[in-house]
């Protein structure tokens, strides 16, 4: 059996908690999860905020584009509501508080850049600055669909990891990696299911962490962790922790 990998909640705990807050978050810690994927878009004034969505309305009682509204002013919205009356009044968080929690619990963080729909020029420079002003370089990667943002992002803090995502199988993908000074691959996870074992002998030989999203069936889970993955990237970290229990107890 491989080492067996980090359990990364999705959002934090996002099948039990308002997705990308701090509630997500600390119910996150609570069911075992070792990291916390999030996504970071820029608030009007240039704060990064923790939201998936270009738009408010799906998560937030607000409406229109993210990049519209100051801090002070996402902060005035509801991001609990809309997953359950039990978590009204939860906040959109910033990256900043996140980075405050990953310090204090030692926890593995995953920054999705949301740079593709909305662009942000300049998210990169302030992202690597948060967090190398809370020296949290080693415990993190940013990860991120525009890949020219992860190159950007190696300019700019070459020691800060960075992790390619995609949802189609790529060819060779640790050339692809390494053309972009890439630490990390993040695949749709059934982009590696499908894969040869050579294809998947070729990965494991790389080097390169490899963190498949989004994984939430167990049969899912015990396939990726036989196949020796780094970290899996869920929405049901407490699945993943009895899981993982089991394999490290039993060797399922």
């Amino acid at each position: 059996m491989h080492r067996l990998p980090l359990n990364i909640a999705h959002r934090g705990a996002s099948s039990l908690a308002p997705e990308n807050t701090m509630a997500a978050f600390y119910k996150a810690i609570e069911v075992g999860a070792q990291g916390i994927e999030l996504d970071v878009q820029l608030s009007k004034d240039g704060i990064p905020v923790i939201i998936h969505d270009e738009i408010l309305q799906r998560t937030t009682s607000g409406t229109g584009f993210v990049k519209g509204y100051t801090l002070a002013e996402l902060k005035q919205l509801d991001a609990g509501t809309s997953f359950s009356t039990e978590f009204a009044g939860e906040r959109i968080p910033t990256l900043e508080e996140a980075l405050q929690l990953a310090q204090k619990y030692n926890l593995f963080l995953n920054v999705e850049l949301k740079n593709g729909v909305v662009l942000y020029p300049g998210i990169e420079q302030i992202v690597a600055d948060m967090i190398r002003t809370y020296r949290y370089e080693a415990n993190t990667i940013v990860s991120s669909f525009n890949h020219y943002s992860l190159l950007e992002m190696k300019k700019i803090a070459p020691q800060i990891k960075t992790g390619v995502l995609y949802m189609s199988a790529l060819v060779d993908p640790w050339k692809y990696a390494a053309k972009l000074g890439a630490q990390a691959l993040h695949p749709f996870y059934i982009t590696l299911i499908n894969q040869s074992e050579e294809q998947i002998q070729r990965l494991r030989d790389s080097g390169l962490m490899i963190n498949p999203f989004t994984v939430d069936q167990e049969a899912e889970m015990l396939a990726l962790i036989r196949m020796g993955v780094d970290g899996i990237i869920t929405n049901f970290p407490q699945r993943l922790n009895d899981l993982l229990r089991k394999v490290a107890q039993y060797e399922i």
